[in-house]
């Protein structure tokens, strides 16, 4: 009975003094004050929200200002020209198809940015703040499963090509408003978009492999 006594004993001790059991005990004042400045973080995704709900207003006001320019409306017509800086030879009396088609393109344009907005707020708070215990929610996205530092970077570099597609397919749509050296410029620039977001994309990989070995 005394040795069972004593195992038991032995086993509890071993339990506590194991490193596991010691994760729950709290921690010493300036580690639990470096752990906590991670809070400060929480102001910068609340004004990324603050941006989400401008571009969400520019985006009705955009797409009522069309909506307008469809029955007539020219003040709505020339502020969507205005806009869009499309310049035309003669004054536009009606909505065309190259103002529609920049139009729609500034549309998705404000979308793809507020998915990158959304992309940075989640997927950044949930790796960098704090958890959000979606594990159960039926409206979970799916990507936030699996979501960590590395992922995080290689879909925000997929979402700058993105939107930089958009903003190159706009500038060649509406090449004649553009010097030639803006269209190069631009061009190279989202090659370069393109390069890096390979390299991230490898590095990661490099990274991951290295972790399995």
């Amino acid at each position: 009975m005394s040795r069972i006594h004593s195992d038991e004993a032995g086993t509890s001790s071993s339990k506590t003094s194991h490193p596991g059991y010691q994760a729950s005990a709290a921690l010493r004042p300036l580690p639990s004050l470096i752990f906590a400045s991670r809070w400060l973080q929480l102001p910068l995704y609340l004004g990324l929200i603050a941006a989400q709900g401008v571009y969400v207003w520019h985006f009705l006001v955009e797409l009522w200002h069309l909506v307008e320019a469809v029955f007539g409306n020219q003040e709505a017509l020339q502020a969507l020209v205005t806009n869009i800086g499309y310049k035309s030879d003669v004054p536009l009396q009606h909505l065309n198809e190259t103002v529609i088609m920049l139009v729609v393109l500034a549309l998705i344009d404000v979308v793809m940015i507020s998915n990158l907005l959304i992309m940075v707020i989640v997927g950044g708070y949930e790796t960098f703040v704090s958890r959000l215990g979606l594990e159960s929610h039926p409206d979970q996205p799916e990507w936030l499963s699996h979501v960590n530092a590395s992922v995080l970077k290689v879909k925000l570099a997929l979402s700058i090509i993105g939107i930089s597609s958009i903003h190159l397919l706009k500038s060649f749509i509406n090449a004649g408003s553009y010097e030639v050296h803006v269209l190069m410029w631009q061009t190279i620039i989202h090659v370069v978009f393109l390069f890096s977001a390979l390299a991230i994309a490898l590095t990661d990989k490099l990274t991951s492999s290295a972790h399995q070995h």
